[in-house]
Formats: C-alpha cells, structure tokens, sequence
C-alpha cells in the first residue's frame, strides 16, 4: 500500500487502504476464516448506489465521498426500505455537503494530535490513556470525529504495543486504559488477548475500558471466544457502545448485550446529538428507554464533534440543552444521558448545563 500525506503532514494510509488492511486482517486471523461476524464484514455495503437499491430508493450518483462508505447488512436490515430520512441511514449515507468548506470545521476537533504521547496512545485526562488499536471500523459514520486520523502512524498494532505498555507501567498515575480506534473489536480476540496479557502485569492498573460499536452493527462479533477473553481479565470490564437512536437495538444486539452482562462486563451507551436523527425529546425518550430494556445504561450525550464535513449534523447548544432539560421533566434521573461538549486541552469532557 502506499502512503499518503495526512492533514497533519504526516504519512498515513486511505480508509480505503485501511479497508483492504481489514480484509486481510479478517482473512490471516486466529479464528476460522468463516466466522459469521468478518463474512458479514466482507458482504458489507460499500457502494451507496447498491444500499439505495436494496432500501427501494433511487441513487444518488453525485456524491463521490472522500470517506469512503461501509454499512454492514446486519445494520442496514434495521433500515426503513423506502424512507430516504430514515435515522439509520442518514447517519452513514454519503452526501455531497461533506465537500464544504464549513468555519470552525477542522480535521482534529477534540486535538488528539497533541494528546499523543505515543504511537497510538492519547493521554488526554488524569488517570487515564486511551490506545488507538487499530484504525478499522465496522461501519463509517459520516460524523465520525477521526475520520481524517493518520491512523497508519498512529495506531498501536501489536508490534508497537511494548511502548505504549511502559509508557503506561511508568506512570503509576495511570489506572484506566480505554481501547479505542477505529473500533478495537475489529481485532483478532487473539491480539487483544495479547495486549491485556502485557497490561496484567501492571499493578497500578484497575479498570479496562472499551469504546466500541460493534455489538451494535455486528452483533454476531460478540462471540464465544471474545466472551471468554473478557469473562478472564483481572480488571473490571466497562464496555462503552454506540447508538445514536432506538432503532439500532433489535432481538440481535438485545442477544449480544444478554451474553455480555452474563460475563460481567458493565455497559453504557453513548449517542451523538445529530440533527433530524435524534434531535428531539421523543427519540431520546426511546433511546433511553430502549437501550435500559436491553440492559444498557445512557451514559453521555455528545454535542457534536465539529469535524470537516459535519457540520449539517449539529444541533445548537441552546437546543440542545433545553432538549436534556424536557427529558428531566419527563425521565427518571437515571435514564438522562450526561450533555457533554469534548474541548481540545480541556481536563475532562465539558458538561454543558
């Protein structure tokens, strides 16, 4: 593959060279090639022509996205078929406003370049590293706040791992490791078995945390194996999904949650506030209450990322909190997601109250 000069100046790879990097990863894994979750990978939706097809919408052939389009058939099953605003879709089909030239809008909106300490590893917060595992997601979100990442230089593969376990044995302040990614369960269990193998041996280490969308879009990676791995860590497991609405929530990921809490791992969700998706009190009610049916805990809800291309997403602050505010009126404490804006250089996500 060949290298490509990132936003940043630096040397990184295309999401489409990142794609090919998954399919190999896929294909050269520990587990046998068949497994369902990276045959679904592989029979992902990659063309938005062929995903309006399939939704009986006629195409669009004037969007040509720089970030390249991934849509697993698992999720776009949950789709509404002729409904060109269903919320599902919206949220991963290429539009041509992405090419505008937004201010404000920048390629690294919650400066993670300058949080890098390391290849892969943003030390960002007291108490906690977060190692960027891989740069391969199982589906692209079209809002996705690291989409112009350099992940090819800055992502913690298994041969780099070693640095950023003694950076993390080396700072005694440190006792949260958050894997994230790209989405870190598009790696083998086998290597992710590896990397929490090195971090046991860190006394001062207590919780593993894990940002992950997966169960969501691919429910069936939540397989055997990968419960196996958790169910053996020394630490408490908190595993961080992503859904932005009550639709992504079916019998199928109800399932991969159920095999998840019966193995230990404690689980939130964490929704993006995205405009004409879940910009209103009755489809936050419904995430809410849809995502506690399944055994999933609200946790925070984003203001957007203000990363290029975004920005038809963004819901205005002052909206945004009078909408928190309704749901105060209308839920139980424990089923409002904490409002939360992620500032560069900031010492924690800032709460917008």
């Amino acid at each position: 593959m060949s290298p490509q000069t990132g936003a940043w100046g630096e040397t990184r790879y295309s999401l489409n060279e990142l794609m090919m990097q998954s399919d190999s990863l896929a294909r050269t894994a520990d587990r046998p090639k068949h497994s369902a979750w990276r045959a679904q990978l592989r029979d992902a939706f990659r063309d938005a022509a062929e995903l309006l097809d399939y939704l009986d919408l006629p195409a669009d052939t004037t969007a040509d996205p720089r970030f390249p389009m991934l849509v697993p058939r698992a999720f776009a099953e949950r789709m509404e078929k002729s409904n060109p605003n269903d919320p599902l879709l919206l949220q991963v089909l290429p539009d041509t406003r992405e090419d505008r030239v937004e201010a404000g809008f920048v390629a690294d909106p919650v400066g993670d370049r300058e949080a890098r300490v390391g290849r892969g590893l943003l030390h960002k917060y007291h108490g906690r590293v977060l190692l960027v595992s891989t740069g391969a997601c199982a589906v692209h979100c079209r809002y996705c706040f690291r989409q112009e990442f350099p992940y090819a230089d800055n992502h913690a593969g298994n041969r780099q791992w070693q640095a950023a376990v003694d950076y993390i044995a080396a700072n005694p302040q440190i006792d949260e490791v958050i894997l994230s990614g790209g989405d870190p369960l598009m790696l083998p269990t086998a290597r992710l078995q590896e990397l929490t193998d090195r971090l046991s041996g860190i006394g001062h280490l207590h919780r593993l945390r894990i940002h992950t969308r997966l169960p969501v879009v691919l429910p069936d990676r939540v397989d055997e194996p990968l419960l196996d791995w958790l169910e053996a860590l020394p630490w408490p497991v908190v595993m961080v999904l992503h859904a932005n609405h009550a639709r992504e929530f079916d019998h199928a990921v109800d399932q991969a949650v159920r095999r998840l809490r019966h193995r230990g791992t404690h689980l939130l969700n964490q929704a993006v506030l995205l405009k004409d998706i879940n910009d209103s009190v009755t489809a936050q009610k419904s995430l809410a209450m849809r995502s506690l049916d399944a055994g999933v805990m609200p946790y925070y809800l984003h203001l957007l990322d203000r990363v290029a291309g975004s920005d038809r997403y963004e819901v205005g602050e002052t909206d945004a909190r009078h909408l928190v505010e309704q749901l105060r009126r209308e839920l139980s404490g424990y089923l409002v997601p904490r409002l939360v804006r992620e500032i560069a250089g900031a010492p924690y996500k800032l709460p917008v109250l």
